[in-house]
């Protein structure tokens, strides 16, 4: 399964929910998670994009670091099986 495929699922799925899921794009800024989700009443998540058993490089793992310090929920996304659970717990927060 590709990288591609779990990223579609993801928007697809948070759209279902009422929400937006833009891809971030910061060219000063290296290493931000793929996706922004938004959902309905103000619940906010940052998700990283991997493929099946992949895992963040060492700029990614420090800019996680970085929101998490700042406040916000990062999420390392890497089967489809995970999206609702992720979605669940931004919902929840």
């Amino acid at each position: 399964m590709r990288e591609k495929y779990i990223e579609t699922r993801l928007v697809n799925e948070v759209k279902k929910r009422g929400g937006i899921c833009p891809k971030w794009v910061s060219p000063s800024f290296d290493g931000v998670p793929d996706r922004l989700v938004f959902l309905p009443g103000r619940h906010f998540g940052l998700v990283e994009v991997k493929a099946p058993g992949e895992k963040p490089r060492p700029l990614q793992v420090s800019r996680h670091r970085l929101f998490r310090r700042l406040g916000f929920k990062v999420y390392v996304l890497d089967a489809t099986e995970d999206i609702g659970g992720i979605l669940d717990e931004i919902q929840s927060t």
